[in-house]
């Protein structure tokens, strides 16, 4: 073979190999959607911290190359960087971690003062036990329903922890569309805050919450870890970090390991969790029809949720004097999106009246939905894993 012949033939190879020669019309279609999440994270600030590992992730998982025995890239062949990586989400310790870090930055007063509250995070749930019963009416299996059904909670690691145990062949779409509806809460939420409630039930004030003493604060991951997990042994792998983290925070005698718990660890572990599941994405696995039918069943779920949290308080305030009325506003916090879910029931509330302020009143509901999709989940995984 002459010089040239080898330069060419080397050429030829090293072209076999590159993205270029390997695209697909789907690549380009999963490599717009990465630059639509970074560029929402951007440009208008929807949850950068979510929003940009998983944009960069789906470009990094939709780089074509060339399927090569040894070659070790991309995220699905055994021995990867990135399936290292992955073994966080697909065996499902990343969430907990997560719960932990949750825990440690979260104060629960608010749902400690007034408990009450707790029945609207439980009621935000029919979102979840709604979407199961669509996604069973549209042919999915038990399983693979359960852990599409979560995504009402309005929980990421709910999410990805439900589906890594139920169906891991769509924790991919699963865990993008949790998270998508968790950025696009701002947009989704308002409009049917204002469609279920009147100006009046708008403009209603309640009472301070009473002073939480530190005893309390204390006690509340103990009672809470027994009573939970005691009902739902599944779910203890998230309650357990939740309330441990929150245990960290409330003792007064470990701020170091709560410090590290709410900040270097967490943020550590939602990068690798982002940038995995965005990489997850991968064209082949990702551009199907069940795709489709999980982000249609996913928005279901969390309107029906965001319907359910505000529904419930007007009903729940046939009940009470007038001098205890809830405002129908913290109602959509009952999803566990936390902390936005609390700030959309803020500024609805100071919207229509300038010193009404809902914040700490709808962290109440928005933390109980927290430990509500992790009881949701703990109860499906109970009854399908």
């Amino acid at each position: 073979m002459n010089l040239g012949d080898f330069l060419g033939q080397n050429l030829s190879d090293f072209w076999s190999y590159t993205g270029f020669a390997n695209a697909t019309p789907e690549h380009f279609i999963m490599l717009a959607f990465g630059l639509l999440f970074i560029w929402l994270a951007i440009k208008h600030d929807f949850e950068p911290l979510l929003l940009v590992p998983i944009g960069f992730g789906i470009l990094v998982g939709n780089i074509p190359f060339k399927i090569d025995a040894g070659a070790e890239i991309g995220i699905y062949e055994e021995g990867s960087v990135l399936n290292i990586l992955y073994d966080g989400v697909s065996a499902g310790w990343y969430p907990p971690l997560i719960f932990l870090g949750i825990g440690a930055m979260t104060d629960f007063s608010a749902l400690i003062a007034n408990p009450k509250l707790m029945l609207i995070g439980a009621a935000a749930q029919f979102g979840i036990f709604g979407a199961y019963m669509v996604a069973l009416a549209l042919g999915f299996a038990p399983d693979q329903a359960g852990a599409i059904a979560i995504i009402g909670g309005a929980d990421g690691p709910t999410a990805i922890f439900l589906s890594s145990k139920l169906a891991p062949n769509l924790m991919g779409a699963i865990a993008v569309s949790a998270y998508s509806y968790m950025a696009l809460v701002p947009v989704i939420q308002p409009p049917i805050m204002r469609l279920l409630t009147t100006k009046n039930e708008r403009l209603i004030k309640m009472k301070p919450a009473r002073a939480v003493s530190q005893n309390e604060k204390i006690m509340f991951p103990i009672i809470g870890l027994l009573l939970t997990c005691f009902v739902v042994p599944s779910a203890l792998p998230l309650l357990g970090m939740l309330f441990f983290g929150n245990l960290l925070r409330e003792s007064g005698v470990t701020t170091r390991l709560a410090k590290t718990a709410s900040n270097a660890l967490n943020d550590i572990i939602v990068m690798l969790l982002g940038l995995t599941v965005g990489a997850s994405t991968q064209a082949s696995e990702f551009l199907t029809q069940d795709t489709i039918f999980i982000f249609f069943l996913g928005f279901i779920a969390f309107i029906i949720a965001s319907m359910s949290g505000v529904l419930f308080v007007k009903l729940f305030n046939l009940f009470l004097p007038k001098s205890k009325k809830i405002n129908p506003l913290i109602g959509n916090a009952g999803v566990s999106a936390v902390p936005m879910s609390a700030r959309i029931s803020n500024n609805m509330g100071l919207k229509y009246d300038p010193s009404n302020y809902l914040l700490m009143h709808a962290m109440g509901p928005n933390v109980a939905g927290v430990i509500g999709s992790a009881v949701a989940a703990g109860a499906l995984l109970a009854f399908l894993g």
